[in-house]
């Protein structure tokens, strides 16, 4: 895994109920790679059940989903810093399964809302938003995790997509709730792109001799 500050900021990491779960999982013999590859299952299955499932159980599970892969985006780091299982690789599963989830997750939003180009637009976006975060990184900026659509904001966006959605069968209007979602999930991803650029550029603006 990353350096401490280099770790996205999370409120939660500081909780008895986080820290005491990564504890217990920190004692077993769960490493922190196969909990950021479970992450990635449980994307994919909340994908599959978004665009598999009728409503509600399809957009409600893939809630669930998208919950339990942020989760496992929460424990992997923790298992690995605080509970002391950083491995050599820790840094690739840090980042590869992270962007797979949301490309995953984002991609099923968009055939789901029946707008398939919007969902690979917004997987673009955001695998581009880590792209720059992590050109940043490697300017020696340190790790930018500036929004205004982060990875916690596009799980949430399309968290609350979901369960707006689900009650469609009985309110059809909610079934646009996931195309309102996909292209929030766009907009804020290219407005965080502008962003990380514009502040890399100032950033290396002001260093300059």
């Amino acid at each position: 895994m990353s350096q401490d500050d280099d770790r996205r900021p999370l409120a939660s990491r500081n909780t008895g109920w986080a820290r005491a779960i990564a504890a217990a999982l920190a004692r077993s013999s769960i490493t922190p790679n196969q909990i950021s590859v479970a992450s990635v299952l449980f994307a994919a299955a909340g994908a599959a059940a978004l665009l598999l499932l009728p409503a509600p159980a399809g957009p409600l599970l893939a809630a669930l989903g998208i919950q339990l892969r942020l989760l496992c985006n929460l424990f992997d780091g923790m298992v690995a810093i605080e509970g002391g299982k950083q491995t050599a690789t820790g840094a690739l599963y840090n980042e590869f399964p992270d962007r797979v989830a949301d490309s995953l997750l984002i991609v099923a939003l968009g055939y789901a809302a029946g707008q398939p180009w919007l969902g690979w637009c917004g997987a673009l976006l955001a695998a581009l938003t880590a792209y720059i975060r992590q050109t940043g990184a490697g300017l020696g900026l340190g790790h930018d995790f500036r929004g205004p659509m982060a990875k916690q904001q596009r799980m949430f966006a399309m968290t609350a997509g979901c369960v707006l959605a689900a009650p469609s069968p009985w309110w059809p209007f909610a079934a646009r709730m996931l195309e309102v979602a996909a292209m929030v999930i766009a907009l804020g991803s290219l407005a965080t792109c502008i962003t990380r650029t514009r502040a890399i550029a100032i950033a290396l603006r002001g260093r300059a001799p």
